[in-house]
């Protein structure tokens, strides 16, 4: 019983050791040797972002990468135009809370893509965004999601991506 006692102290102990040096997704996106881009004008009569109590939501980002999915570009190339706009989500996530360690949680996101009318892989696609949201956030970057084909996007980008993430109570 007492050697039961020590290994449950210790993992107690090393997994609050573990929660503490935990990298914050700054320091994750440093590692990773990601850039945040400057945070674009909204195109229209908008918003970025707006907050309700613990939700953000923010309006829908693409890349500077344009053409159809399927048909002018390859499903990689979607994979790294989601990729990309998920790099420009996080920056507008920074401009929205000032510090990314405030992002509870991922909670959904609509994935859009720009695609030919007989291309059917949008969640491989979308998927560029989502795995760079859990390699930038870990756990926290894991959400809902919806991924679905669309004729067209604002001057035909290739994505379009809307989240919502919980921030952690203040």
């Amino acid at each position: 019983m007492k050697k039961l006692l020590s290994l449950f102290f210790c993992v107690m102990v090393f997994a609050g050791l573990n929660q503490a040096f935990a990298q914050s997704p700054e320091e994750k996106l440093k590692e990773l040797g990601l850039e945040l881009p400057e945070v674009s004008q909204p195109m229209a009569n908008y918003v970025k972002w707006k907050q309700v109590g613990n939700l953000l939501f923010l309006a829908g980002n693409g890349p500077d990468v344009f053409g159809k999915v399927g048909e002018d570009l390859t499903p990689e190339q979607g994979y790294e135009a989601a990729r990309l706009t998920g790099l420009e989500i996080i920056a507008v996530l920074k401009a929205a809370t000032g510090d990314l360690s405030k992002i509870k949680q991922f909670v959904k996101v609509l994935g859009m893509v720009n695609s030919a009318p007989d291309f059917t892989g949008h969640p491989r696609v979308i998927n560029g965004f989502s795995d760079l949201m859990v390699e930038v956030f870990g756990e926290k970057g894991k959400h809902a999601r919806s991924a679905v084909g669309v004729a067209a996007l604002p001057n035909n980008i290739a994505v379009e991506i809307e989240v919502i993430v919980e921030l952690e109570d203040e």
